[in-house]
């Protein structure tokens, strides 16, 4: 995580993996890490059967991918960033 103060400007850049991470540990059986990587149909498809029908290996492997960010790129940048606590593009 980088911080930067400019004046009264406070600009946060922090790694896109690392909410990857989080939320496929904590809510990967619902889906939610396939909608952050952008897989929108994945991630409905896991919300709505995934995870009881696999008997949780899905989110498993789904948290092993990305740990080694075997899953590509799903954007252009590594890195959010936050200007005064507020998600800017």
């Amino acid at each position: 995580m980088e911080v930067t103060i400019k004046g009264n400007v406070k600009v946060s850049k922090v790694n896109k993996h690392i909410f990857v991470w989080i939320a496929s540990f904590l809510v990967g059986y619902l889906g939610i890490d396939r909608f952050l990587r952008g897989q929108i149909g994945l991630g409905i498809f896991k919300l709505l059967v995934g995870s009881w029908i696999t008997l949780g290996i899905w989110p498993l492997v789904d948290f092993i991918i990305a740990v080694v960010k075997a899953y590509g790129t799903y954007s252009d940048t590594e890195t959010l960033t936050f200007i005064n606590g507020k998600y800017s593009q």
